[in-house]
């Protein structure tokens, strides 16, 4: 795009406790102007108006109206890639996917900061997050939404399917990634190496989501006590750095802002 040309009007379709809050963090991270739809939950189910953007009628749904129509945009990784692709030049967000110097388009010639990227672009939703909603979906067993006199029998069969399949899922994800950060790129802090990517504003939120879920809790086969924050002494303190990112501020300061608006224009 030329740098002179307007920037088309982008704008995020947010629903509470979704991963939508990824995306606003990655356009803030852009520095481009977007404008926020706020959506919230009924049930636990998204609102039927979100149909109207997308047939799935889920968030994130980003719509940008470009000069040739309005483009649709689902999907977390999709939706990164494409505003990168358009908006990310001048920021450090996508490493170089190949070496300086080398011939472009030679299979294998990729960065590993590159490969990287993409690997855990898709990465996040296609492996780390089905455990976690797993946990989500056996939650429910164990809740006030079960009679109670069923409970028992719901919630024992929960926590065997927590015990035998979930935990053991999501240890062996912490422990993987705790190894990559071991073996960042360079040296880096982030999981692509140096600078921060789509790739860590995306697993922030099921990263968060562990943390936050089971964080006081032995998820360990060996059941040897010891806390989850007690374990994985790196990634927590990744975790913590995304938390510290300006980025991540000022999205939830942006949230935080059009919510406190729309309770008062509700009033």
């Amino acid at each position: 795009m030329s740098s002179a040309a307007p920037q088309p009007k982008i704008t995020l379709y947010w629903l509470n406790e979704s991963r939508a809050q990824r995306i606003v963090w990655l356009l803030e991270e852009l520095h481009v102007d977007y404008s926020v739809e706020i959506f919230h939950r009924k049930d636990m189910l998204a609102p039927p108006e979100l149909e109207r953007v997308h047939p799935l009628g889920k968030a994130p749904v980003v719509t940008i109206d470009a000069p040739t129509g309005k483009v649709v945009l689902a999907e977390t990784g999709f939706i990164s890639q494409y505003l990168c692709d358009h908006f990310a030049q001048g920021t450090n967000l996508v490493p170089s996917r190949y070496p300086s110097g080398q011939q472009d388009g030679v299979v294998g010639g990729e960065t590993e900061e590159w490969m990287r990227l993409q690997y855990f672009m898709h990465y996040a939703e296609g492996s780390l997050m089905p455990p976690l909603l797993i946990a989500v979906i056996l939650s429910v067993l164990k809740g006030p939404k079960i009679p109670f006199f069923i409970r028992p029998i719901t919630s024992a069969v929960a926590n065997k399917i927590f015990s035998s399949f979930v935990f053991p899922n999501i240890a062996k994800h912490l422990q993987f990634l705790e190894s990559q950060l071991a073996t960042s790129p360079n040296g880096g802090q982030y999981l692509c190496g140096a600078h921060l990517t789509p790739a860590d504003i995306i697993l922030s939120f099921p990263l968060l989501a562990v943390r936050d879920r089971f964080g006081s809790m032995d998820i360990s086969v060996e059941q040897t006590g010891v806390k989850l924050l007690d374990q994985y002494p790196k990634l927590w303190a990744y975790v913590a750095r995304l938390e510290q990112e300006d980025g991540f501020k000022r999205a939830e300061a942006k949230i935080e802002k059009l919510e406190a608006e729309n309770v008062k224009a509700s009033l």
